[in-house]
């Protein structure tokens, strides 16, 4: 009955996403240099019209060991709807992979998008990354490491993998609220009594700074896999560094149907994304403390 309710709350909220044109064309690339330890692969959503067009860099969850990027492809068709283009990305996996690997992938993927700009008419300037649960985490940590210069940036980061924006849902902000279970000690490669200095630095709360991009957070307030307080903490510590950071919270929605039922979260990010990335506020009534607030219905 449970599972009847989620896909039918999903398909009600069907709506909710801008539709791409049928002749949409979508291409798999493979983004990752030669020697790298997997060959990864990447779709790359076009848009339509001529650029330069803001981009999106798309990731997904799974709790580092498994899902596909085809979890993302309704995502994808909403954003090159709206005239992003669009690199929906696949990475290596746990337990055959730990952190901070799939940091390592996520960037290679924006030194990918940034070599190949030109070509696919993208405004540098313009790329903001979407990533939801495990995907979430592994952006926020992209966003956080950018350009500082710390274990985590070298030698595969620096500034040019810094989004302009980042939307986050669902996402653990705090891995040390896990010493138990098996994700995260296997991603890691051990448990926290073993690697507590490990737990702290994959942390994206540890990494807040004030020279981080602006974040848009979203999760669902009946969670009980990730719970709110990961983003609650997290906003806490961005207001503290005064970086912009909203969060909107889905009301009576656990960890799956957050992201299967995004409803009006998708609408609040979307005009976080406009304010963000061409500064224009007339779309929205604000995607910062009005967001912030927002609760929504359990049904929007």
């Amino acid at each position: 009955m449970k599972i009847l309710c989620t896909l039918l709350i999903a398909a009600l909220l069907s709506g909710c996403f801008a539709r791409a044109g049928s002749d949409t064309r979508m291409e798999t690339v493979n983004y990752t240099p030669d020697g790298w330890p997997e060959p990864l692969q990447a779709d790359i959503w076009y848009p339509q019209g001529a650029g330069p067009h803001p981009a999106m860099l798309m990731v997904h969850g799974g709790g580092w060991e498994r899902r596909s990027r085809e979890d993302m492809d309704k995502l994808c068709r909403h954003y090159v709807a709206q005239g992003y283009l669009v690199m929906n990305i696949s990475y290596r996996f746990a337990p055959r992979y730990t952190y901070p690997a799939q940091v390592h992938d996520l960037q290679q993927a924006m030194h990918w998008l940034h070599r190949h700009a030109d070509e696919l008419s993208v405004d540098q300037q313009r790329i903001a990354a979407f990533g939801y649960s495990a995907g979430a985490h592994l952006v926020s940590l992209l966003a956080l490491t950018a350009g500082t210069g710390d274990a985590l940036d070298t030698p595969y980061g620096g500034l040019s993998t810094r989004p302009a924006a980042v939307i986050a849902g669902g996402s653990p902000m705090d891995l040390r609220k896990y010493p138990g279970g098996k994700l995260v000690p296997q991603f890691l490669g051990g448990r926290i009594n073993d690697i507590p200095e490990m737990f702290a630095a994959a942390s994206p709360v540890t990494r807040v700074h004030d020279q981080a991009p602006p974040f848009f957070l979203f999760h669902g307030g009946s969670d009980k896999l990730v719970t709110i307080d990961h983003a609650e903490e997290f906003v806490i510590a961005m207001e503290r560094e005064n970086v912009p950071v909203s969060l909107y919270r889905q009301r009576w929605r656990g960890h799956i149907l957050a992201f299967l039922a995004i409803g009006d979260a998708l609408e609040q990010a979307d005009q976080f994304l406009a304010s963000t990335l061409t500064g224009d506020d007339q779309s929205a009534t604000g995607a910062g403390s009005a967001a912030s607030n927002a609760g929504g219905s359990g049904w929007d």
